[in-house]
C-alpha cells in the first residue's frame, strides 16, 4: 500500500513538472518573450572622493511621447447641382490639399469626378469628368505638376451616400483625391 501511494505521489509530481514545461514550450512557440530582467546595477565613482564607490540602480527616465505631426490628408471638394465650377470654400480645400503635394513631391494622385443619381449615365460621366478636370486645373494653377495628376469620371456609379434625397445628392456631387501607389 505504501509503495502504491509513493508511486501515485511520484506520478502527480512528474505530471506537474511536465505541464509546467509544456506551458513554457507553448509560450516559446507562440513567439512570446520572457519578461525583461531587472536593470543592472551600475557602479559610479564619486568625482571628489575616488575611494568611495556606490552601487546605484541604473535609472531610466520614462519615455516622453514624441509629438506626432498631423497626417496630411487630401479632402474632397463638392459641387452645386449641374455645375463643375470650383466654389470659393472648395478653393480653400484645394489650397490645403496643396500641402499634401509639398509633403509628397514624388507621388501622383487620381482625381475622381462624381455626380448624384439624377441625369443619364452619359450626361453624368461627362459632368464628372468636367468636375475632375476643374479640380486638376485649379491645382495646376497653384503650381502642382500636371504629371502628378490624372483624372477619371465615375459619373453616378459610386455614390458616397446611397440615399435618394438632397442631402445625399450633395455628398455625391464631388471630386475625390486618391493617392496612387
Amino acid at each position: 500500500m505504501k509503495m502504491r501511494s509513493f508511486c501515485l505521489l511520484l506520478f502527480v509530481v512528474l505530471l506537474g513538472f511536465s505541464l509546467v514545461g509544456c506551458s513554457c514550450a507553448r509560450q516559446a512557440m507562440k513567439g512570446e518573450e520572457t519578461p525583461p530582467k531587472a536593470p543592472e546595477e551600475k557602479k559610479i565613482v564619486a568625482m571628489e572622493e575616488k575611494t568611495e564607490v556606490a552601487a546605484v540602480k541604473e535609472e531610466t527616465a520614462p519615455a516622453q511621447p514624441q509629438p506626432v505631426a498631423p497626417a496630411i490628408t487630401l479632402n474632397a471638394v463638392y459641387f452645386d447641382f449641374d455645375r463643375y465650377n470650383i466654389r470659393p470654400a472648395d478653393g480653400e480645400i484645394l489650397r490645403s490639399n496643396l500641402e499634401w503635394f509639398k509633403a509628397n513631391p514624388n507621388k501622383k494622385i487620381r482625381i475622381e469626378g462624381h455626380c448624384d443619381e439624377r441625369g443619364t449615365v452619359e450626361y453624368n460621366l461627362a459632368l464628372g469628368q468636367k468636375r475632375a478636370d476643374a479640380a486638376k486645373t485649379y491645382l495646376m494653377n497653384l503650381g502642382v505638376d500636371a504629371n502628378a495628376l490624372e483624372t477619371i469620371s465615375y459619373g453616378k456609379e459610386r455614390p458616397a451616400d446611397p440615399a435618394h434625397n438632397e442631402a445625399a445628392w450633395a455628398k455625391n456631387r464631388r471630386a475625390d483625391f486618391v493617392p496612387l501607389p
